[in-house]
């Protein structure tokens, strides 16, 4: 299974954007790809590290890429949550609830963006992704997200 995060308003303090399933694979025979959104996403600040800046601990979007996805259990969180593996100078990048991005120091909360720069019915969202996980893990798929 591939989620595809799309980042749609890269704002001052936040990254608003939009978390899909791929439903076709790219490859040289499909004139493009197909999508299901699942819901919006949260992230801190949105930086160009292909021309130089720099992440700054706590307050920074990780890098667009292709990621590895699996389940582990958060100690911080005391919860069972996707955690994004391989990740450039981050670690411990996980999906999870909140609503402003000072609920994050790096990772992507999920949920609905009706309001301007929060995410809202978080918990939700994280239950539904969680899922769409264990039955692709559930059927020996491996589960990776690309970030835009």
């Amino acid at each position: 299974m591939e989620l595809v995060l799309k980042r749609i308003a890269k704002k001052d303090d936040y990254t608003i954007g939009r978390l899909y399933v791929r439903k076709t694979v790219l490859d040289e025979y499909s004139a493009g790809e197909e999508l299901e959104y699942i819901c919006d996403t949260l992230e801190p600040q949105w930086r160009d590290y292909a021309k130089g800046a720099r992440k700054i601990k706590g307050k920074s979007a990780i890098p667009e890429g292709r990621y590895p996805v699996v389940i582990t259990y958060s100690p911080t969180i005391k919860q069972w949550l996707p955690l994004l593996v391989n990740v450039p100078r981050f670690s411990g990048i996980r999906i999870h609830a909140g609503n402003t991005a000072k609920d994050t120091q790096g990772c992507i909360l999920v949920g609905l963006n009706l309001k301007m720069g929060m995410v809202l019915n978080s918990r939700k969202y994280v239950e539904i992704i969680k899922s769409k996980i264990v039955e692709a893990k559930d059927k020996d798929e491996a589960v990776w997200i690309e970030i835009r």
